[in-house]
């Protein structure tokens, strides 16, 4: 059982500041945000019973999945019960008194690096490759340097006492990361989202059995039944090239009509299927889904 002192706590990788912590804070801004060192510690915070929620980044619009994620998942024994859609909005962090033509140096996470190359070069500011983006901005205010700068949220410049000298430096101006919320117990719950929208997801792992054309025929009950599967990724079990396991995510919930009986066709052509979770939808999800439909 949750303990009462952890029932107000969501772990999350990372330093605080980082993008993980401002998802935090968005979609759970009346819980405390524990900083974890690595995806394994804050799962293991969750499994632990040293929190009650993990918050998860799963995806990026411009870099794709999250490496490790999705291998991760299944040997949890966590369950998400809830999504959420983060706009990455990078800052350039200098210590209070620091100009922009003062910068010389830029640090931050290379994926974040890879964002502004454009602003950078604009401003002739060189590329340090750091830990990650609120450890950089940490780094910067301890050194205290008035050239060198950080690349991070502006919620970790709030944090380490640093001044924002520019804001929304991405070269993509839709940089979007999702995040999943992850429990120790499953919610199969219908609820809705934060706007009240009804959509609800179903995410799930399978391995396909080892006969000809085995994927072919099982996500064959999704197309006859017209359930929306929004995601299907695929990446290899143990280092083995013929074990393969598939990451889906669909629109629908695991009782409705039409999705029971997709799901009852793919478990016949499968060796395992195990579901990860239901959840409403992100508005932004569902925004796009009904842009796309019209």
């Amino acid at each position: 059982m949750t303990d009462t002192a952890t029932q107000n706590v969501i772990a999350f990788q990372g330093e605080p500041g980082a993008y993980s912590h401002q998802a935090c804070r968005f979609y759970r801004p009346q819980m405390e945000a524990l900083p974890c060192r690595t995806f394994e510690d804050t799962i293991e915070a969750v499994r632990g019973g040293r929190a009650e929620l993990a918050m998860l980044p799963v995806e990026n619009s411009t870099y794709g999945r999250v490496a490790d994620i999705h291998h991760l998942l299944p040997e949890t024994g966590l369950h998400i019960v809830d999504e959420g859609f983060v706009r990455v909005r990078i800052s350039l962090l200098a210590v209070p008194g620091a100009k922009l033509s003062d910068i010389t140096e830029a640090m931050s996470h290379p994926v974040l690096l890879g964002q502004c190359r454009g602003f950078l070069r604009r401003h002739d500011i060189r590329s340090v490759v750091g830990a990650d983006t609120a450890g950089s901005a940490l780094e910067v205010a301890r050194r205290a340097e008035p050239t060198v700068a950080a690349l991070a949220a502006p919620l970790a410049g709030e944090i380490y006492g640093l001044e924002e000298l520019a804001s929304g430096i991405e070269d993509r101006q839709n940089n979007t990361t999702r995040f999943l919320v992850m429990a120790r117990q499953p919610d199969f719950s219908r609820r809705t989202n934060a706007q009240g929208g009804t959509v609800m997801m179903t995410s799930f792992v399978f391995r396909v059995r080892n006969i000809p054309a085995a994927l072919y025929k099982a996500l064959g009950g999704f197309a006859t039944n017209g359930v929306n599967m929004t995601k299907l990724e695929s990446y290899m079990v143990d280092g083995v090239f013929t074990a393969t396991q598939f990451y889906a995510d669909i629109e629908g919930h695991p009782e409705d009509a039409h999705v029971a009986r997709a799901l009852e066709e793919l478990a016949y052509f499968t060796s395992s299927l195990n579901i990860l979770g239901v959840y409403p939808a992100d508005p932004l999800r569902a925004a796009q889904s009904l842009a796309a439909a019209g």
